[in-house]
């Protein structure tokens, strides 16, 4: 995928990822799944369509909740990894296929809500929006979700993004900033929004863990090549001696909650 707005159109692919997606990218808090059951995401019966699900971690997370889920992702890999998770979990309730967000193939009306976790900003804004109007119910919820780490609060994470940065210099791994709310311009006339809610986290890691994670992000594993990775693991290795177990990494968690109008 190549997108002009990100990375000065430099190609990515998270199915590079996907080995260590479905190892080391479920790190989002139990308090986004708590606030997302709150607003009415993943009541039992609920038809849940998730877009750009990479290996499926908002449906295993939100499984327990007695919904049905839908994972969708454009990369074959994440799909088969998270396939391969479900099944290991024994979770039936999950079914997948390989499609874009702005063209589903789906049926009209058949979702009662659609998440998009961490991956809105890579769609079409405006075509994956008329999708997802046409895929849900009348009344039906449309949930964004992002999670950024914060560079500018914590001295690991800014540490991190210099040295992604030498390895690849066209990545752009902003962080985020404080910033006014303001209805998307894909909303009118299709969605209501309802929620917005912002607020911080520490999350917990082990430095395995956190190397992991980073070796899954656009700027590492899903744009360089397999020699460029290993040469920033090793720099990376080295630089986290430095910090003592566990590492407390801050973080934002953006949260916006529409209904189908």
């Amino acid at each position: 995928m190549k997108l002009s707005y990100i990375d000065n159109n430099r190609a990515f692919d998270f199915g590079k990822t996907s080995a260590d997606y479905a190892r080391f990218r479920d790190i989002y808090p139990k308090s986004l799944y708590d606030r997302l059951i709150g607003l009415g995401v993943g009541k039992a019966g609920q038809q849940i369509l998730d877009l750009g699900s990479g290996t499926a971690i908002l449906p295993i997370n939100l499984y327990p909740t007695g919904a049905f889920f839908t994972a969708t992702d454009i990369a074959e890999n994440q799909i088969a990894c998270g396939r391969a998770l479900a099944a290991e979990k024994g979770m039936s309730r999950i079914r997948f296929k390989v499609c874009a967000a702005e063209a589903t193939g789906f049926k009209s009306a058949s979702f009662d809500a659609v998440t998009a976790v961490q991956c809105f900003p890579y769609f079409d804004a405006e075509k994956a929006a008329a999708e997802i109007h046409r895929v849900l119910k009348p009344g039906g919820l449309f949930c964004t979700v992002l999670m950024d780490w914060l560079p500018r609060e914590d001295p690991v994470i800014a540490e991190m993004i210099a040295l992604v940065k030498r390895y690849n210099p066209t990545w752009s791994p902003e962080g985020f900033q404080k910033r006014t709310y303001r209805v998307p311009p894909w909303a009118k006339d299709r969605f209501t929004a309802e929620n917005v809610i912002s607020y911080d986290e520490a999350l917990i890691f082990t430095k395995e863990a956190w190397l992991g994670r980073v070796r899954t992000c656009r700027g590492v594993g899903a744009s360089l090549s397999a020699d460029q990775v290993a040469a920033f693991e090793a720099a990376y290795r080295t630089m986290l001696q430095a910090y003592e177990e566990p590492l407390r990494l801050r973080h934002r968690i953006f949260i916006e909650l529409y209904r189908k109008g």
